[in-house]
């Protein structure tokens, strides 16, 4: 894969997911980005990544799971001075809990000199998110300069707020999603984000805003409620699909791949939608980011039986 049509970069990371409370951890893979790539590529996207990994058997395994799932790693850095970030996860009655063990890690040492300028230029999607830059300031900065990259070539830049209080303060984050934002054409916030980054509490009021500053299509998520979906002509909600739920640590990003990639193939953000809510209400029935993320057939089935019920 030379120009994969859609570009991800952010921070993959290692996944302990805590599975019962006898303190067993299941051993897997995350990293919002990186979760938003293979799910793209499983809904049968082309896609690539650009990151930086350790020296290390994390980061090996990383690199084994992206070829696995035909996600173009050819860009990506490795980095024998830092390692592959690692990250755990537990469940409590508010839902699931993330800590992190993730400073200076490769990924947080990309400078905007590491960019890989020709392959954003190809790209006709360029993807990241408030991870993608809380992780150090000159990861903050490489985010900026990759999008100035993808506005300047004409690559669509799409963007998941993602905020991660444990990461940076408020304000900061307010601050640096706020640019990036300001010049995305596909803004991917969820509802809690957008709402402690904002200031405001209704969705259609929430969805103006990112158009405001100039987004083409707001996809706002909403949780088992499925998602808001507006342009500057239209918006719908768009309901999910329900499920028997047990873990959606990496439901967000299922559905930011999904709506990617079933976008680039429809050109209708309201059937890319509906395509993402099943997508994501899927991956909740298992346990980890990646492992339960469906494949294109599950997804089309699931939306059938939607349809027949």
């Amino acid at each position: 894969m030379t120009s994969p049509r859609i570009v991800c970069m952010g921070e993959p990371l290692i996944e302990f997911n805590q599975v019962d409370d006898s303190g067993r951890y299941l051993f897997g893979h995350g990293g919002d980005t990186s979760n938003c790539a293979i799910a793209a590529a499983r809904a049968g996207a082309e896609v690539g990544y650009f990151t930086a990994l350790g020296e290390d058997e994390f980061g090996d395994s990383i690199a084994r799971l992206w070829a696995e799932n035909n996600v173009d790693a050819s860009r990506v850095l490795r980095k024998a001075e830092a390692h592959t970030g690692v990250y755990f996860v537990s469940h409590g009655e508010k839902g699931h809990v993330f800590s992190y063990l993730r400073e200076g890690s490769a990924a947080s040492r990309v400078t905007p000199a590491d960019l890989p300028r020709d392959y954003i230029a190809k790209a006709d999607i360029l993807h990241m998110s408030g991870i993608s830059m809380a992780i150090s300031s000159s990861a903050a900065d490489a985010v900026l300069e990759a999008i100035s990259v993808a506005r300047e070539n004409d690559t669509l830049v799409s963007f998941d707020t993602n905020l991660r209080l444990k990461l940076w303060p408020l304000e900061r984050a307010r601050a640096m999603i706020g640019a990036a934002m300001a010049m995305t054409d596909i803004a991917l916030p969820g509802l809690e984000d957008a709402e402690q980054l904002t200031g405001l509490s209704d969705p259609d009021a929430i969805a103006d805003h990112y158009l405001k500053d100039g987004a083409k299509v707001v996809a706002l998520t909403l949780g088992a409620e499925g998602c808001l979906i507006a342009t500057q002509d239209e918006r719908r909600k768009v309901p999910g699909i329900r499920v028997n739920a047990v873990d959606a640590t990496g439901a967000g990003d299922t559905f930011d791949g999904n709506f990617l990639a079933e976008y680039l193939r429809t050109q209708d953000p309201f059937k890319a939608a509906r395509y993402a809510n099943a997508a994501a209400a899927l991956s909740t029935q298992g346990f980890g980011a990646v492992a339960p993320m469906p494949m294109r057939d599950a997804v089309l089935k699931a939306l059938e039986g939607e349809a027949a019920a």
